[in-house]
């Protein structure tokens, strides 16, 4: 038995100006380099376009407000209307943080762009309970807020609250309750396994 052995002739490894101009089409074109100021340009083109931030804070009792801000405004705008929502505004509250990973909001001077809240985002709030401030047990939220979310479940159109910045409209929305239903399963057996 022969094989036929084929040999490529030693022009054919060479590299030639065609070669190169085949790799240069199917190339991606990368990104070049930018100055700060076509960078600066372009994150305030990208600022722009953003006009809303909807930020939702969530309660450990799971219940949730959301809020609509300007992309604008500071963090201390959302943690004055908190200081409006809750039910126990007199007890002065230290965490408010994101997660994952768990990162505490210290920085109330910040707008919400550059804590890069925009479009959305979603805050977490607590008490801080080893100073004793606070309670687990009891409502967080007054009960005007509440009635807010009830005019929500019944589909009616809510109004903002009269002490809220103009800028921000709190909706409430009930927590998450799980249904569920045990459905009995059909045990389908193989084909193969039938007798």
């Amino acid at each position: 038995m022969q094989f036929l052995i084929w040999e490529e002739p030693e022009e054919f490894y060479e590299f030639t100006a065609e070669d190169y101009y085949k790799i240069l089409a199917t190339k991606k074109v990368d990104k070049f380099l930018k100055t700060r100021k076509l960078r600066e340009a372009d994150a305030a083109a990208r600022r722009s376009r953003i006009t809303k931030a909807v930020i939702r804070v969530r309660f450990p009792d799971n219940h949730t407000l959301e809020a609509t801000f300007q992309p604008s405004d500071t963090i201390q705008n959302l943690i004055d209307l908190l200081n409006k929502v809750i039910a126990q505004p007199e007890s002065h509250f230290t965490y408010v943080n994101t997660t994952p990973p768990k990162k505490l909001i210290r920085d109330v001077s910040q707008d919400f762009y550059a804590a890069r809240f925009c479009p959305g985002a979603i805050v977490y709030f607590s008490y801080d309970v080893s100073k004793g401030d606070g309670s687990d047990d009891g409502a967080y939220l007054l009960e005007e807020v509440m009635s807010l979310k009830s005019a929500n479940d019944q589909g009616q159109t809510s109004k903002p609250l009269q002490s809220a910045p103009v800028s921000a409209e709190p909706i409430v929305q009930a927590p998450a309750v799980e249904e569920r239903k045990l459905a009995k399963k059909k045990i389908v057996k193989p084909k193969w396994l039938k007798m």
